[in-house]
Order: C-alpha cells, then sequence, then structure tokens
C-alpha cells in the first residue's frame, strides 16, 4: 500500500503571523491523523517560523522551489539552505515556475538532482496545457516532462521522489479533471515510470493529483487507483477546507 501524501501550496500567500496560525490549526486537527502524510510549502519568509512552530507534529516542511547551486546566485535559495531551516521536502517543476519563469525540463532537472543529492525528498510537478489536451498531445507531453525531468536518476532516487500530475488548466481555475481524466493520466504515468525504471519503481511511486483540489471533490479522486493524494493551491490556504482534504473518505 502506498501511503497517501495530502500537500499545501501556499505559494506567494501568508505573512508570517498568518502562516503560524494557519499551522497552528492544520497541528492542533491533524496530529491524530493515520496513514496520510501531510507536507505544507509555505513562502520562504515563513519557513523558519513554521519549523519551530511544527517540529512537535508529524507535519512535514517543504520549500516551494529551488536553485540548483550556492554562491553567485542574487535572489535565489539552495537545497542546502532549506534543508538547514527545516525542510524535508521541495516542490520543483510546478506549472507556474514552468509557464511565467521559462523553466525547461533540462532545467527542473537540474534542480532535481540537486535536490536529492542535499538530502530533500522532490515533489516533481508535471502537466498539460489546456491546448495541449485539445490537441491530443496530453500524452506526448507528460511523457516529455517525465522522460527529460527524471533523466539520470536511478531506481534508489525515485525512492525519494514523488510525481504530481497537474493538469495546467485546472490550476486555479476553479476546472477539476474528472475522476476518470485524471485516472487516466496517473496510470499513463505509472506504466511511464515502469518503462523509464522497473516495476518496483512504478508500484511504489506515489503520483499525486494537483488543480482545483476542494473538499467537494477530493473523495471522489483519492478512490481512483493511481491517484495517491494531492497537491493543494487554493484550498490548503484554510484550515477548514485543508483539513477535510486531508481527513478524505475512501469508499
Amino acid at each position: 500500500m502506498r501511503t497517501p501524501i495530502i500537500a499545501g501550496n501556499w505559494k506567494l500567500n501568508k505573512t508570517v503571523d498568518e502562516a503560524l496560525g494557519l499551522a497552528k490549526a492544520l497541528k492542533e486537527q491533524l496530529n491524530d491523523l493515520k496513514n496520510v502524510e501531510i507536507i505544507v510549502a509555505p513562502p520562504f519568509t515563513a519557513l523558519a517560523p513554521l519549523a519551530e512552530a511544527l517540529k512537535d507534529s508529524p507535519i512535514l516542511l517543504a520549500g516551494q522551489n529551488c536553485y540548483p547551486a550556492e554562491g553567485a546566485y542574487t535572489g535565489e535559495i539552495s537545497p542546502t539552505l532549506l534543508r538547514d531551516v527545516g525542510c524535508r521536502a521541495v516542490i520543483i517543476g510546478h506549472s507556474e515556475r514552468r509557464h511565467l519563469f521559462a523553466e525547461t525540463d533540462e532545467f527542473i532537472n537540474q534542480k532535481i538532482k540537486a535536490a536529492l543529492a542535499a538530502g530533500l525528498r522532490v515533489i516533481f510537478c508535471i502537466g498539460e496545457t489546456l491546448t495541449e489536451r485539445n490537441e491530443n498531445r496530453t500524452f506526448e507531453v507528460l511523457e516529455s516532462q517525465t522522460r527529460n525531468g527524471l533523466s539520470g536518476l536511478d531506481s534508489a532516487s525515485m525512492n525519494r521522489l514523488t510525481v504530481a500530475y497537474e493538469p495546467v488548466w485546472a490550476i486555479g481555475t476553479g476546472q477539476t479533471a474528472s475522476n476518470e481524466q485524471a485516472q487516466e493520466a496517473h496510470h499513463f504515468i505509472r506504466e511511464l515510470l515502469g518503462n523509464l525504471f522497473d516495476s518496483s519503481v512504478a508500484e511504489n511511486t506515489r503520483i499525486l493529483y494537483g488543480g482545483s483540489v476542494k473538499p467537494e471533490n477530493i473523495d471522489g479522486l483519492i478512490c481512483q487507483a493511481d491517484i495517491d493524494g494531492a497537491l493543494v493551491g487554493g484550498a490548503s490556504l484554510k484550515a477548514g477546507d485543508f483539513i477535510r482534504i486531508a481527513r478524505f473518505k475512501q469508499s
């Protein structure tokens, strides 16, 4: 059995005080949660305070991004510094990094390797745009992003990597992929991992769905055979919504 992951990407939201308030609510309400892994990724400014606030909690801290080197790179943050401040994971390849900041598959691959080398776990995001889906290129895009993003990794490295399928057309739009669309993409990704690595990697790698995940749709998504949790955006900013998502119901 793959342990589900519910991860909250807070993006560029929450002051330090607001982040501490949200973390306190999550810690109080989710400390007793069993067999589900909870991860939160606040803005960089809140990482150190949240590391302290969550130190006696099973909730793990993640960075939203990283740069694959250290030194004269003004405004960036390295995997080593994320680890030093208390992070145990980092999100890499999010569609907003790809499309707003023009990050390439090759650059994302460098970041994945640097994060793994620093001892961080990686949440590796892939997904197609609406145009690509309408052109029936979904699988082509997912295969290209996965092959290039994971180039040079071995099976052992995959033990610390989680894939997040995020259809770009569903992020922040309120439009969610249907349970069937999401399962189809997740199944394709799992089969692809088997081809790129081996059946053990395919079976054990957790694949999350991201894209307007809400309390109203999590139960249907999580029941799909190849969906192992969610990378939650807007709903992770509201304690009640995120708690309900984390306490999903499986039929």
